[in-house]
């Protein structure tokens, strides 16, 4: 029997039929049960196969209840070669598959994309680089929507259009920095039927100088007096011994913009001021950006706003919390399957709320306490 979730019906085994087994001789340990534990364990509070399979051998009694264990549990060495060898673009859609039929993304839906670097995934002896992944990061369900990694000769540049093609965006809202800001990236979001907050800097120069031009003729003019209509929000927030003012205005693509018909759907730009007072010195940040959708100046504060909850709700979740920084993972494919199960583990976590306890803290609940493993896997 798999675990079967008691509210909407879904159970792994359903979500995983599809996953080829990558084992071609006389299988002893069935694909469900290696996957199945794996995911408990890392939602539980393994970071390393090692700890996956001691997990396996203290919860045995309790996945019996549930799997087919006549064969054992599997050495840590027999869960490494599996996982390095599974297909990770399947192992991905699987995943992704059973996560959004637990949590669905609502339309509108502000979706971050961001790279990051796996850093002690390198191999000196063989000349192996760290692997760089770009995530997917839905910002309001605080889901892991996918990832891709890319090539030792290429760069985010090129993976960003993969990643793309995998996810289903129609209505949601793509925001990516400045490296993701190219025409092809624009023009692969609006043909998904998304809309686009990219960041400008200096890797578009005529689109940036053209910006900033504008922006600085509309202040040291005024808007009003120009008769350009700006939607704008301001906060403020204190803390932590720094004051900091963010200031975000929105307004209506100018005709003559330079390079604008090159950029798919390219309908606003906007500006966000960022001043920060710290020990009593001043900074002030400037940032620029292009929109293929009016947003008023609060919406385009949310979709900025979210952007950064990439690195501070995923990143920094998976470095910290996770040790995925630490993680020494090279063979085959193990690193990137790894590096999904600690994604998906974190987006079950995220969207538990029957616990008002950090990500840490609940991994330790779920080790703990078998019904509430059940309800982060299937009542999220």
């Amino acid at each position: 029997m798999s675990i079967v979730s008691q509210s909407v019906g879904v159970s792994i085994r359903d979500h995983f039929a599809e996953l080829t087994d990558p084992r071609r001789r006389e299988v002893t340990y069935p694909l469900i049960n290696v996957v199945t534990i794996a995911l408990c364990a890392v939602v539980c509070g393994a970071d390393d196969f090692v700890a996956i399979a001691g997990w396996g051998r203290t919860k045995k009694k309790w996945l019996a209840k549930f799997l087919d264990l006549s064969a054992g549990i599997p050495s840590h060495d027999r869960f490494n070669a599996i996982f390095a060898a599974i297909k990770p673009a399947e192992f991905e859609k699987c995943l992704l598959n059973w996560i959004t039929a637990l949590h669905e993304i609502s339309d509108g839906q502000i979706v971050a994309i961001d790279g990051k670097t796996l850093r002690r995934s390198f191999d000196a002896a063989s000349s192996q680089a760290a692997i760089h992944m770009v995530s997917a990061w839905a910002t309001t369900n605080l889901i892991s929507l996918g990832q891709v990694v890319v090539d030792d000769q290429s760069n985010e540049i090129t993976a960003i259009p993969k990643l793309l093609q995998m996810l289903e965006l129609s209505g949601c809202l793509v925001t990516i920095d400045a490296m993701g800001c190219q025409t092809e990236i624009a023009r692969d979001i609006v043909a998904a039927k998304a809309d686009y907050v990219l960041a400008v800097k200096g890797n578009q120069p005529t689109l940036h100088d053209g910006i900033k031009a504008f922006f600085d003729r509309a202040i040291a003019n005024g808007f009003e007096k120009l008769k350009i209509k700006v939607s704008r929000h301001e906060t403020h927030e204190r803390g932590h011994g720094r004051d900091e003012t963010r200031v975000y205005c929105v307004c209506e693509a100018p005709a003559a913009l330079p390079d604008r018909a090159r950029w798919a759907k390219l309908t606003a730009i906007g500006i966000t001021f960022n001043q920060t007072i710290r020990g009593g010195k001043q900074t002030v940040e400037v940032r620029y950006y292009i929109l293929s959708k009016k947003l008023n100046a609060r919406r385009f504060a949310a979709a900025v706003r979210g952007h950064w909850s990439i690195e501070n709700k995923l990143h920094w979740q998976l470095d910290v919390t996770f040790q995925e920084d630490q993680s020494r993972l090279r063979e085959g494919h193990a690193a990137t399957n790894f590096s999904l199960l600690r994604r998906t583990a974190l987006s079950l976590l995220k969207n538990n709320h029957t616990k008002k306890l950090g990500v840490k803290n609940k991994r330790l609940s779920a080790a703990w306490d078998d019904n509430y493993l059940l309800q982060v896997l299937f009542k999220s």
